[in-house]
């Protein structure tokens, strides 16, 4: 680890948490099941360790994603609770990467942000109008700070939107690394966006 890098953990929980599918914002390349090609990082170093890790918001399925058949993607919402957690993967990855990410996942723009400011306010929104403009701190764990990013509105504020067979086999297969498929289907079945939208049979199907 070289001195001049800041190393931090990123908790994702969307299709991020297939690491497949995360290497494509690190190294550049279409995801399975995308239909947009990533730009990468500037620098494409591999994440230096990851492991299963648990958000204590909740998850929710909304909004039509371009890249995901113009269906629902993953967010969290904004109050922490412990009646219920978020399945993660968290990646540790240099400042610098998970801003690079964070700029793929809001389309390019320029972002520039001291992440030591988001430690002390636990949050901040970085754009009122982005989907992912909203930059969350959980805590720290090996002496590295966690963060992760979601919409800047709360869960009952939006439309809750089904995913697509594409997007949601994306997240299984990045579960089935700590999970068994039954564990998978209980998680999942009663999620906002899922519920309702997907028969036990539609679900089971895709794990």
């Amino acid at each position: 680890m070289g001195e001049s890098k800041q190393y931090i953990w990123y908790a994702s929980y969307g299709s991020n948490i297939n690491i497949e599918r995360f290497l494509c914002y690190i190294k550049g390349g279409k995801p399975e099941g995308s239909t947009k090609v990533e730009t990468g990082c500037d620098d494409p170093s591999l994440p230096i360790d990851d492991a299963n890790f648990k958000i204590n918001y909740p998850i929710y399925f909304a909004k039509e994603s371009a890249r995901w058949n113009h269906q629902g993607v993953a967010f969290i919402g904004l109050t922490e609770t412990s009646e219920t957690s978020t399945l993660s993967r968290k990646f540790l990855i240099t400042e610098e990467q998970f801003l690079d990410v964070l700029k793929q996942e809001n389309n390019g723009i320029v972002i520039d942000i001291d992440l030591n400011e988001v430690k002390e306010a636990g949050s901040k929104i970085f754009r009122n109008n982005s989907w992912y403009g909203n930059i969350l701190y959980l805590g720290e764990d090996d002496g590295y700070p966690t963060f992760t990013f979601t919409a800047p509105w709360d869960i009952n504020d939006v439309e809750k939107v089904k995913p697509s067979h594409q997007y949601l086999k994306t997240i299984i297969e990045g579960l089935k690394a700590d999970y068994s498929n039954a564990e998978i289907y209980a998680y999942l079945i009663n999620k906002p966006g899922i519920q309702g939208n997907y028969s036990d049979e539609e679900l089971n199907s895709l794990i």
